[in-house]
């Protein structure tokens, strides 16, 4: 089964083709990093127009870089939900026009499902050994920070085991990359200036590190490196170096440790990783690097399957297709997931 997938949920437009095998065909992605860049993160608005202007294209493309023509897929697949609503609506409302035009069946996929999957995507004829089922994954990404249970590829499989209480991982990076004048998107920006970096120089406390939970916190440790700033000024040289080194070292610490935590309390014996923040190379070596010491083998995506793809959509569309399940043209766009959410946001006693 050959499948088309848009993404629009934030600041990609991204099309691509895929098999339910997860072989990848064609994936193109239209960034908005420097439309947003500016103001240091994503302009709603702005990401909407933008979508409109290159979703058109962007599908044009991949159906030409995977040798097809829009007849030739089997069904239509389209995040749309969670994500910003005037994009989501884009990318929901082109691919309900293609459907329609092509007669071909339409299939709304959740944007975290998309990022559980991505690590069984097969790409450049590169066949990876996938993750087997039961797996305990950490999505880590600007706007989402949790860690599931995964017991199948649908959604009635998954099972939060916890998230974070405020903000997500990957807008941390974003915020305080604009906190130390590194620019935009903060992930890559923090990762290049840390290298070099003497993380045990600068004092900053991992979030909730010992707290006994699987849930998270973000927003102390971006405030920790405010203090910092307007205590002794910008950092600069080998002092930013070493300031990017600690926030990272900090972060990613607590990922990878309730994650491995998360796995030794299921009893699952398989890590996976996913979402933006899963490109980071030092969350990555710790991951591994602890997953080994425990005993558990971990798993993680390819760069490209890990920031906001057209592939992991066509993906777990093509599942649900072969599931024999469709979507009505009454899908609309949504800002909340369909998975089952456990941790409440805010501070306070649980």
């Amino acid at each position: 089964m050959l499948v088309l997938g848009l993404e629009s949920s934030c600041d990609e437009t991204a099309a691509a083709i895929v098999d339910d095998a997860g072989r990848v065909r064609a994936d193109v992605v239209h960034s908005q990093v420097r439309l947003h860049a500016q103001y240091g993160g994503v302009v709603p608005e702005l990401a909407s127009r933008d979508h409109l202007r290159n979703v058109g294209p962007v599908v044009h493309a991949a159906l030409a870089q995977a040798g097809v023509d829009l007849t030739d897929v089997d069904g239509v697949a389209v995040t749309h939900r969670p994500g910003l609503i005037g994009a989501l609506l884009v990318g929901v409302e082109a691919a309900k026009g293609l459907a329609w035009a092509a007669r071909k069946p339409l299939v709304g996929v959740d944007h975290l499902m998309g990022h559980l999957l991505a690590v069984f995507l097969q790409r450049d004829g590169r066949e990876a050994a996938p993750p087997s089922f039961p797996f305990v994954c950490l999505l880590a990404s600007g706007g989402h920070t949790a860690i599931y249970r995964v017991d199948a590829p649908y959604a009635e499989a998954v099972m939060e085991l916890g998230a974070t209480r405020d903000d997500a991982a990957g807008e941390a990076f974003d915020k305080v990359a604009k906190l130390l004048g590194l620019g935009y998107p903060g992930g890559p920006a923090i990762e290049r200036a840390a290298q070099g970096g003497d993380p045990s120089r600068v004092k900053i406390l991992a979030p909730m590190a010992h707290s006994g939970s699987l849930e998270m916190s973000f927003s102390g440790v971006k405030t920790q490196v405010a203090r910092l700033v307007a205590r002794d000024g910008l950092p600069a040289d080998q002092d930013a170096r070493d300031v990017c080194a600690s926030f990272q070292a900090a972060v990613t610490g607590v990922l990878v440790a309730k994650t491995i935590d998360a796995a030794l309390e299921q009893r699952v014996d398989t890590v996976v990783l996913g979402g933006g923040v899963a490109a980071n190379q030092e969350l990555r070596r710790r991951a591994r690097e602890l997953g080994a010491t425990r005993g558990l083998r971990v798993s993680v995506p390819a760069i490209a399957s890990c920031t906001d793809n057209g592939a992991m959509v066509a993906y777990a569309g093509a599942l649900r297709l072969v599931r024999g399940e469709r979507d009505g043209w009454d899908l609309t766009a949504h800002n909340r997931t369909s998975l089952a959410r456990v941790t409440r946001k805010g501070r306070g006693r649980r």
